[in-house]
């Protein structure tokens, strides 16, 4: 198999499922001659026409609507939101209609659209371009959030949640487009609501979402030369979440970090920590949970702040150390 990119990978399931299906269809700002803000729509207009790949004006709230009218009567479009941010024009539409119709309709109404949207920090955008407001959605019954971690992940679950008959936000961070990954040629889908174990281990668990994995994972190497065996664990998908895998993990090391993004205050963070906690796992912990999230502050544009607002490597390797030193603590107490 070829080695490809994340935005590749995205620009691939997009291209498959317009090939695959009539019904699909994508719609936002500059998706078509400019090819999307990142670029993931490059060349789909040219391809499919400007009826499938749709440039719209500037009004989430009307890119929003225009999809879950356009669901509700059998379409299966795809939205692009330039940055996740600009959910919050489109709030209304996502979360009082998309979420609710098909419950309000006692089932025989259904909105599969899927929102696409580029989120996270990195690039120096600022406090209105760079937020992490996942945790928004995972809070909203009737929708489902997917956030890979790598471009095998986005082109499989990117077709899972196109194929799926609900509403899915779908999360791709910004520093994770130019990431490479082995990508098989013909489409595929990854199954929604199945964690991974991305690195196998046997003395902590460290739980990562977006681009936090591939932290956790840098991390982890570095802890493995140091003789701290680290097993890095990525949900994929916020809702539903794979607890199963999470706990057993946790049941196995006893040891455990959570790291997000976004901000720790009422962060998805402290829903992982509170699902270990209400656990039978909870009993078998030899330390506290440790959890990292962004600093509670709007996202700095300069790189440097930007930098120290938000979890890094340095942060993950200096939690494995406080749960470490809290079993050497321990061990010398008894």
């Amino acid at each position: 198999m070829r080695t490809i990119t994340y935005l590749q990978a995205i620009n691939e399931a997009l291209d498959e499922a317009l090939a695959q299906d009539d019904r699909v269809f994508i719609l936002g700002e500059d998706i078509g001659t400019y090819g999307g803000g990142f670029g993931a729509t490059k060349g789909l207009q040219e391809k499919y026409g400007k009826q499938r790949v749709r440039d719209t004006p500037i009004s989430e709230s009307a890119i929003a609507g225009a999809a879950v009218g356009a669901a509700m009567t059998g379409m299966r479009p795809i939205i692009e939101l330039q940055f996740s941010d600009f959910i919050t024009v489109a709030m209304d539409q996502l979360v009082n209609q998309a979420a609710k119709i098909h419950y309000m309709y006692s089932g025989k109404a259904k909105v599969p659209l899927v929102m696409r949207t580029a989120a996270g920090s990195g690039t120096g955008a600022g406090a209105q371009h760079s937020q992490s407001l996942e945790n928004w959605m995972a809070h909203i019954p009737g929708l489902k959030v997917i956030q890979p971690a790598n471009a095998y992940d986005a082109k499989g679950l990117l077709h899972a949640a196109i194929q799926d008959n609900n509403p899915v936000m779908f999360y791709e961070h910004k520093l994770l487009y130019a990431t490479t990954g082995v990508v098989p040629d013909a489409a595929y889908t990854v199954p929604i609501g199945i964690a991974e174990i991305k690195r196998a281990g046997e003395d902590v668990t460290i739980i990562a979402t977006g681009v936090m994995v591939n932290k956790a994972l840098e991390a982890a190497e570095i802890a493995n030369e140091q003789g701290i065996s680290v097993e890095v664990i990525d949900p994929r998908t916020l809702v539903p979440l794979d607890k199963e895998t999470i706990l057993a993990s946790v049941a196995k090391t006893k040891r455990v970090i959570v790291a997000t993004e976004a901000v720790k205050n009422s962060g998805f963070s402290a829903e992982l920590t509170a699902i270990i906690a209400e656990s039978s796992a909870a009993m078998k912990l030899k330390t506290s949970i440790v959890r990292l999230g962004g600093e509670f502050v709007p996202m700095p544009a300069q790189k440097v702040l930007e930098a120290k607002a938000i979890p890094q490597v340095d942060s993950v390797l200096n939690a494995l150390d406080q749960v470490m030193s809290e079993i050497e603590v321990s061990n010398e107490n008894q």
